[in-house]
């Protein structure tokens, strides 16, 4: 008997999707809200901080230095900013 709850796996791209049961638990390691899943980009926006998430085969990346910053609101690319390690938006 096949497994009902496994995510399923996109046959365009290969890519599986995210147990949706994950992304009820799954918050911004940044700011603690709720993210949002943005399933055409295969993200999870957390638009507080105003960072998106990849997500890479079924897997959330929940890693700030992973996440892609929004830049479509000059204050959010502020706060993603500050969330890098050395506070100016590159790597330590």
């Amino acid at each position: 008997m096949p497994d009902t709850d496994a995510p399923d796996t996109d046959s365009a791209t290969g890519e599986r999707d995210v147990d949706p049961k994950l992304l009820e638990i799954l918050v911004c390691p940044l700011t603690k809200t709720p993210l949002r899943y943005d399933s055409g980009a295969r993200e999870l926006i957390s638009d507080q901080a105003g960072l998106a998430f990849p997500i890479r085969n079924g897997v959330p990346i929940m890693l700030v230095d992973e996440a892609r910053v929004l830049d479509d609101d000059p204050v959010s690319v502020g706060v993603a900013a500050l969330a890098r390690p050395n506070g100016n938006g590159a790597p330590a």
